[in-house]
């Protein structure tokens, strides 16, 4: 799932740090920000104490390296408390954030539309899309999110923690079982089963049991409405509607 495998990027053009950047090697986040006004920080693809740690050494490296800004990719239900736990290690590095000194820019992504696929693949060949209980997702495409981070990069508008930067609606697996039966044209039933029981399913599919309880979260976390407010913020910061789950998968015939 793309939520939990982030890409780790740094950019130093027009003032944004680029360049060979590496969160376990100090000198080498130094000689990457080097003369950078901003710094974006794309989270780290590892979980838990270690993404902390990464993201706070590129935090003091962006510091010690003179940078004016640092933005960092965020997710809307990020805070200690949340049952997603990518989250509560973005609320640590939105602490170290704010801790240190420098002016920041959190933005609090919405759940990423790139995931859909691993949710519908079995659907789409059996019919039933077999999954847990969930809750409503602000499903919000990565391109649209690129675009709002441009804007906030060369703006500079926004700062400090954002609203939830999403898509212009929340919706469910029935509701997205509904969207796929009209657009191809075959019945997708939403088919609710125990998290005991769809775990059991994961590890007959061969996923590791630390993977099988971390896509069980997701089920947990949007039943708790974590990933459900939809906001305008984004679509303001773009000046459009963002992309739609139904246009997301009408533009993606592979996937149906």
């Amino acid at each position: 799932m793309s939520e939990i495998s982030s890409e780790r990027r740094s950019f130093k053009n027009a003032g944004f740090a680029s360049g060979g950047g590496d969160y376990t090697d100090l000198d080498s986040l130094l000689h990457a920000f080097e003369g950078a006004s901003q710094v974006l920080i794309v989270s780290s693809n590892v979980l838990g104490d270690e993404a902390v740690r990464q993201h706070r050494t590129a935090i003091d490296m962006a510091k010690e390296a003179g940078a004016g800004r640092i933005l960092y990719t965020s997710h809307m239900s990020s805070s200690p408390a949340s049952l997603f736990p990518p989250a509560v290690d973005h609320a640590a590095t939105e602490d170290a954030l704010q801790a240190s000194g420098i002016p920041f820019t959190s933005l609090r992504n919405g759940y990423y539309t790139a995931s859909l696929p691993w949710f519908i693949r079995d659907a789409l060949k059996t019919g039933e899309l077999v999954a847990p209980e969930d809750g409503p997702v602000a499903w919000t495409t990565h391109a649209d999110l690129a675009e709002a981070t441009a804007s906030v990069l060369i703006e500079q508008h926004l700062s400090g923690l954002t609203p939830s930067l999403t898509a212009s609606e929340a919706l469910d697996l029935k509701d997205i079982a509904a969207i796929l039966t009209e657009l191809t044209g075959r019945s997708i039933r939403r088919v609710v089963v125990s998290d005991d029981a769809f775990r059991a399913r994961l590890l007959a599919q061969g996923l590791q049991d630390h993977m099988a309880d971390m896509f069980l979260t997701f089920f947990l976390a949007s039943r708790a409405g974590e990933f459900s407010p939809a906001d305008p913020t984004l679509g303001r910061l773009i000046g459009r509607s963002p992309v739609s789950v139904r246009e997301f998968l009408t533009s993606s015939p592979h996937l149906l």
